[in-house]
């Protein structure tokens, strides 16, 4: 239940408007007769509309496809809504921003609030004018009555506020939409463009005082001692100790903290994991994968199958450590003071930072208040919270507000990574070359930076299905299949990371299915779409694979829809190549690329050694909210994908070898793809699915695939080098 003092808070930023979707007590609010879970809007007399984003804007265009469903709902343009970020404790169950669930999570909600405030301004108009709600209607911020009268939004606030909140108020036909599927601007977009958007790195609070850390050189290591004399003696820096992660340096700029950190002079434990390097572990992963690990899913006789098949295909394939990168570092800004905390953060989590802030510091959550502000890039590295801590620790020494800043090199050594893996594909073919059996055996590390995993997660079958997407819920159909997941353990910090788990399950899959189609001496399109159920009535066109609802028929449609406009087995010219591939993340959206490449001459150093001409996708995400936010989202995944196959995270020495994008490169404007066209299915779905992690997943497998058929050669490991291709 909301306090009573974030009630009086939301109703003093409101200037005593309407407001919806709190929950409040019988003594907050006399005579309140039902209101809405999450506190989403705000109306004023003065004609403001305030709706509270309750998820993090780190690019994917949250602060824009939000406001664009209450609009819709409300009857106003959406440009009469203005935007404010939600907090913990203002009245919302969740803030939390990751797995591409915003969209889903949140239309019906969002689209609730909307229209129960709706419903109450109309019913407000006909209690003043003496007639039926039914006799009246709303439109661009107007209650129309039947005999031309008219009022105002702002005119009805205060008489609105006292109408009940409907229960289930009545929901607009996606067929009436105005707003939803339209185009509309980005609604940080201009601010973006002139500077004046604010990230967690532009927070500046009077007095403020800036930090870094000396961070542990690798994994496990502790500090023995420390001298802070020479740090302390660089022009700015007035404070330098210890806290739980390392040694923090304070000083009055950030560039001074660098200097002093510099300056200083640690003597380190190395601890138990100096010695560890990411080749051991991916020849640890390799040896796991030659006998099956923990059974995550099994339909027929599994494996076994194998034995009575008339020929197996089997292959490896390895995919390496990866770091977030994000553009702006990882950051946070703490004010410890009279029993309180306050954070201002690029989180997507606030709810865990106010958790485990209040831990560290021994207060109540109540006293700490998370403000979140834009995020330079999030791709679940912000779903941590060991910046808020490191700021929280650091701001409890001294006496002004501090901003602890982690560099690049801060942020790609010592952030937490998506595991490395290994896969291991058997296939059984009977006489006639067709599948009957299939094997999946992954090798990899779960989660385990946030929080310890524990000893029983570890050999749960249904923990570890629900880290290996991509792989037990493979959509072909297969008589005989099973999947089967080896814990590698590593010390290196393992977290969320964009698409999480799918990419490098998706990357083996669907290369090792053309490289069946292949040895079947079939088209891989047409080897998908009959291992899809076309044409054969004996598939199910609805599945369930590891538990979750799989609809195939979906997924036959992206594939087409991507082949088509490609000119899937049209002549190419000399030296390109076409490939594809597919996948369903979380078995709800459904995407579908098919891919021109060629080889690059003389690739630089860093440089991808193949070129993607031209990239045509194809999704299912549902109803699509913001057209060309959702194109973005395309040509987001897009390129992180093609990241991905030109960068890995190397350690040795229990340390990350690189500490900037020379050593962990990503995609530049002249790797672009020069053409990428997304295509996106009308739906009959009238609800959205998420689209920032989907549209990674089969960019990799899409361009090696062409790459085998261009050259020849499989790769089956990633980034792709140029003896790769020679």
């Amino acid at each position: 239940m909301t306090s009573r003092r974030d009630f009086l808070r939301a109703v003093a930023m409101g200037g005593g408007g309407l407001l919806l979707g709190v929950r409040l007590g019988a003594d907050d609010v006399a005579a309140a007769a039902e209101f809405r879970p999450n506190a989403w809007l705000r109306l004023t007399p003065d004609g403001r509309i305030v709706f509270l984003v309750g998820r993090s804007e780190m690019g994917q265009g949250v602060r824009t496809a939000l406001p664009m469903i209450v609009a819709e709902e409300l009857e106003v343009d959406l440009a009469a809504v203005e935007i404010e970020q939600a907090w913990p404790g203002c009245g919302f169950d969740d803030l939390g921003t990751g797995g591409s669930s915003s969209m889903a999570d949140d239309w019906d909600r969002v689209r609730t609030a909307g229209a129960a405030a709706r419903e109450m301004l109309v019913a407000a108009a006909a209690a003043r004018w003496g007639v039926a709600p039914a006799a009246c209607r709303a439109e661009r911020g107007r209650v129309h009555a039947e005999d031309g009268r008219s009022l105002a939004y702002a005119e009805l606030v205060a008489a609105a506020a006292g109408q009940p909140v409907p229960a289930s108020p009545r929901l607009k036909p996606v067929a009436s939409f105005r707003v939803v599927g339209g185009a509309a601007p980005r609604s940080d977009g201009a601010a973006i463009v002139r500077g004046a958007a604010r990230y967690g790195l532009d927070v500046r609070l009077p007095g403020m005082r800036f930090a870094v850390l000396a961070r542990a050189p690798s994994f496990g290591a502790t500090v023995r001692s420390f001298d802070p004399a020479p740090a302390l003696a660089v022009p700015g820096v007035e404070a330098c100790f210890q806290v739980p992660r390392g040694v923090a340096v304070v000083a009055r700029s950030t560039w001074a903290a660098l200097a002093g950190r510099e300056a200083l002079s640690v003597a380190w434990d190395e601890g138990p994991h100096a010695g560890f390097s990411s080749a051991a572990h991916g020849e640890r992963l390799i040896a796991a994968t030659a006998e099956p690990g923990i059974t995550t899913r099994r339909d027929g006789a599994g494996r076994d199958a194998l034995a009575a098949a008339a020929s197996r295909h089997e292959a490896l394939y390895l995919y390496p450590f990866a770091a977030h990168a994000a553009i702006e570092p990882v950051n946070a800004t703490a004010w410890v003071r009279d029993g309180r905390c306050e954070i201002w953060s690029p989180t997507q989590t606030p709810e865990g930072v106010r958790r485990f802030v209040s831990e560290q510091l021994g207060i109540a959550p109540e006293a700490v208040d998370v403000h979140v502000t834009l995020l330079g890039g999030g791709f679940g590295r912000r779903l941590g919270w060991d910046m808020e801590l490191d700021a929280a620790a650091v701001a409890a020494r001294v006496r002004h507000p501090v901003q602890v800043v982690w560099s690049r090199d801060d942020d790609l050594r010592h952030g937490y990574f998506q595991a490395a893996s290994a896969h291991r594909l058997i296939a059984g073919l009977d006489a006639a070359g067709r599948l009957v059996a299939w094997d999946h055996r992954k090798a990899s590390t779960p989660h385990n930076a946030r929080w310890p995993v524990t000893a029983d997660e570890l050999r749960d079958p249904r923990y570890l299905a629900d880290s290996s997407w991509g792989v037990n819920d493979t959509p072909y159909h297969v008589p005989a299949l099973e999947t089967s997941y080896a814990v590698v353990e590593t010390p290196v910090p393992i977290g969320p990371w964009r698409a999480v788990y799918s990419p490098s399950s998706v990357f083996a899959r669907e290369s090792f299915v053309d490289e069946l189609a292949e040895r079947a001496g079939e088209d891989p399109l047409a080897w998908r779409l009959r291992h899809l159920g076309a044409g054969d009535p004996s598939i199910p066109e609805v599945a369930e694979p590891g538990g979750r609802r799989l609809d195939r028929r979906r997924l036959r449609r992206v594939l087409e829809l991507a082949a088509e406009p490609a000119g899937w087995g049209a002549p190419l010219p000399a030296g390109r190549a076409r490939g594809l591939a597919c996948n369903v993340f979380h078995t709800e959206t459904y995407v579908a690329y098919v891919v021109e490449v060629s080889r690059r001459a003389a690739p630089r150093a860093g440089q991808l050694p193949f070129v993607v001409h031209r990239v045509v996708g194809a999704i299912d995400c549902g109803l699509v909210v913001h057209p060309d936010g959702a194109r973005q989202q395309v040509e987001s995944g897009i390129l992180w994908g093609l990241s991905n196959m030109k960068a890995e995270m190397r350690f040795e020495r229990g340390r990350a070898v690189a500490g900037n994008f020379d050593g962990f490169p990503i995609a530049t404007l002249a790797e672009t793809p020069e053409s990428i066209e997304a295509h996106f299915v009308a739906s009959d779905r009238d609800r959205p699915h998420g689209l920032g992690e989907p549209t990674v997943c089969p960019l990799a497998p899409a361009v090696t695939n062409a790459l085998a058929r261009l050259t020849g050669r499989r790769i089956r490991r990633l980034p792709v080098s140029a003896a790769d291709l020679a």
